[in-house]
């Protein structure tokens, strides 16, 4: 069976999309350049986690309302709630309101400032 080892944000504006993560999910980013080009690996805290890296885009975003067009990465959180208020106030949009998931626990989408599609899941018994 194949395991997902790493995802990929692509963003048109990367310092706009690292304050949004940082402010949203607490992550860390460390910039690697290679001559003009610029890569940073994503530190989530998390031992459970894939790695990530954002990229820069190499051409048009998707345009808000459009369909997902690739995958979507979903998060892990304590505080549904809380994550979904940083992420609004940090620039994101919501693109599905917080649901339930009977016997799981909590989910929401949220539109980060690039307009990349990504979910929130806090599981069962913490839920606010």
């Amino acid at each position: 069976m194949a395991a997902v080892t790493s995802f990929e944000i692509h963003a048109a504006a990367p310092a706009q999309s690292i304050a949004f993560y940082t402010a949203t999910l607490d992550w860390t980013f460390v910039e690697h350049k290679f001559g003009e080009v610029s890569y940073w690996d994503i530190e989530t805290g998390s031992e459970k986690g894939a790695t990530g890296r954002l990229i820069n885009r190499m051409g048009p975003g998707p345009g808000a309302g459009a369909v997902v067009m690739g995958a979507v990465i979903t998060v892990e959180v304590d505080d549904i709630d809380s994550t979904l208020k940083k992420g609004l106030a940090a620039g994101a949009t919501e693109a599905m309101a917080k649901f339930a998931l009977p016997g799981a626990g909590w989910m929401a989408y949220l539109l980060d400032p690039d307009h990349n599609v990504f979910g929130v899941f806090q599981p069962d018994g913490e839920a606010n």
